[in-house]
């Protein structure tokens, strides 16, 4: 069974993607939380179980996968339905979930993830609004070619995993969007998991640092 370790769930956005995949696909997993060091670097704690001293980190017998997308992959090999079946949907997903892993640096830098709280921004920037925009056009370019109520047709896969820690940037910051990605950023936020992620997370008593 694969052992996935995350940190706090109020603000790991890195490890919500695994943990929600891997729970909506129903494959099962012992999950560890370590929590990040309060005013220091959790670097070295980290490195105990992971290569690079982040999270997530998925560990499966002597085989050991760091990195969100790696990790993805990986449960991939053996879970098919981690990706879209259809092969236009799945290069789609592919690339939208790459995107998101390697850009969108503004809304990471001004948009902190903080399941629990609600803020405001003094602003948005052109910098943050271009990124909004683009998000915007993924998403209903998703929503609209494949036709479901998932962003890659009619079943959770990992590009929703991907995008799950903006819908609750969203939430928290108020970021609008057109009605079609409104719609979907609403079913994840009922979805259970992501409601049992949020649930959680107001519980802990640790803080990032």
């Amino acid at each position: 069974m694969y052992t996935l370790w995350i940190a706090n769930k109020n603000y790991s956005s890195w490890s919500l993607r695994p943990w929600i995949l891997l729970k909506a696909l129903n494959i099962p997993f012992n999950e560890q939380l370590s929590y990040f060091e309060d005013g220091k670097s959790s670097h070295e704690k980290f490195k105990a179980f992971s290569p690079s001293g982040l999270v997530p980190c998925l560990v499966d017998g002597d085989i050991t996968v760091w990195d969100s997308l790696s990790i993805v992959e990986y449960i991939a090999e053996d879970h098919t339905p981690v990706w879209p079946k259809d092969r236009i949907a799945r290069a789609w997903a592919r690339s939208a979930a790459a995107e998101m892993h390697s850009g969108f640096t503004t809304l990471r830098q001004m948009c902190a993830m903080d399941c629990t709280n609600i803020l405001k921004l003094e602003k948005i920037t052109s910098e943050l609004q271009h990124d909004l925009d683009r998000l915007d056009a993924l998403w209903t370019e998703g929503l609209t070619k494949f036709g479901g109520k998932w962003l890659a047709g009619d079943s959770f896969t990992a590009v929703d995993a991907f995008f799950a820690p903006v819908v609750f940037r969203a939430r928290t910051y108020g970021l609008t969007f057109s009605s079609a990605s409104q719609a979907w950023i609403d079913r994840m936020l009922n979805h259970p998991l992501m409601i049992e992620w949020a649930e959680a997370a107001a519980k802990e008593s640790a803080i990032a640092h």
